[in-house]
């Protein structure tokens, strides 16, 4: 049996053995969300809800801020700029978001990954913790990563392209025999436009010091925690630029898809 042979075989016994574990109990917790990817596909940048606000629904989550300068990761309770250049440093609370996405982290599956897995391997074995592929679910993985790509888009400035445009000019970085934490989202199907249709990851490393929007990694091992979220609080802008914009004409899944995965 060769090693990719073995890894596969043992990451096929792991998410067998997931499917059995015993769905969520407890009070439904909430998914707080301002704006929706759609809105910045079609270039709605502007922020009007501050960190401060944020964090007042939430203590873990994604987004980005004001403009697009940089992207978020909140964790703990604090909140992230990962700038274009890879560095990190924290966020003011008067620092405003278009888009995010924040709930209160409450973990209540847990396993571990030994690699080396791949990006699709890492997901199809978290496939395994999650409740349903219709819910919302967090979703950390902490570990080591032989190597970890990722990209942050760079401030905007007036008039805004769409967020194809900006994108096409993004900051790649690539880090290697690096451990952190990669945290985000499983979002269903069905709700792209609204967010990002299966896995939207952002990765930090230990020192807080560097990281980024994840496009691909290699995972050494990890240690994977994930909630199930069932319900979804969205609030929409009520700005200028919101109330006029209109959707791409490129089908949403396409430009969503070519874009979160660089």
């Amino acid at each position: 049996m060769t090693a990719t042979e073995g890894a596969a075989d043992r990451l096929h016994r792991f998410v067998s053995a997931l499917r059995h574990l015993p769905p969520f109990r407890g009070a439904p917790p909430a998914l707080y969300q301002t704006s929706t990817i759609a809105a910045l596909l079609a270039g709605v940048y502007d922020g009007d809800v501050t960190v401060a606000e944020l964090l007042r629904h939430g203590d873990f989550g994604l987004g980005t801020f004001d403009r697009l300068d940089g992207e978020m990761l909140v964790l703990g309770g604090t909140c992230y700029r990962l700038r274009a250049d890879g560095s990190v440093e924290e966020a003011g609370g008067d620092e405003p978001t278009p888009f995010a996405a924040v709930t209160r982290f409450r973990p209540e599956r847990r396993a571990g990954l030994s690699g080396p897995l791949t990006r699709a391997e890492t997901e199809e074995a978290v496939d395994g913790l999650l409740t349903s592929p219709n819910l919302v679910h967090a979703v950390r993985i902490d570990g080591h990563f032989t190597d970890l790509r990722t990209r942050t888009v760079a401030r905007q400035q007036r008039p805004y392209p769409t967020l194809a445009e900006a994108t096409a000019g993004q900051a790649e970085n690539t880090f290697r025999e690096v451990s952190g934490t990669l945290a985000g989202f499983f979002t269903p199907s069905f709700e792209q436009g609204v967010s990002v249709a299966g896995y939207h990851l952002h990765f930090i490393d230990e020192s807080r010091t560097r990281g980024g929007h994840s496009l691909d990694f290699t995972l050494a091992d990890a240690r994977v925690t994930v909630e199930a979220i069932p319900e979804l609080r969205l609030r929409l802008p009520t700005t200028q630029d919101f109330l006029r914009a209109r959707t791409p004409s490129t089908p949403l899944d396409e430009q969503i898809r070519r874009i979160e995965n660089g």
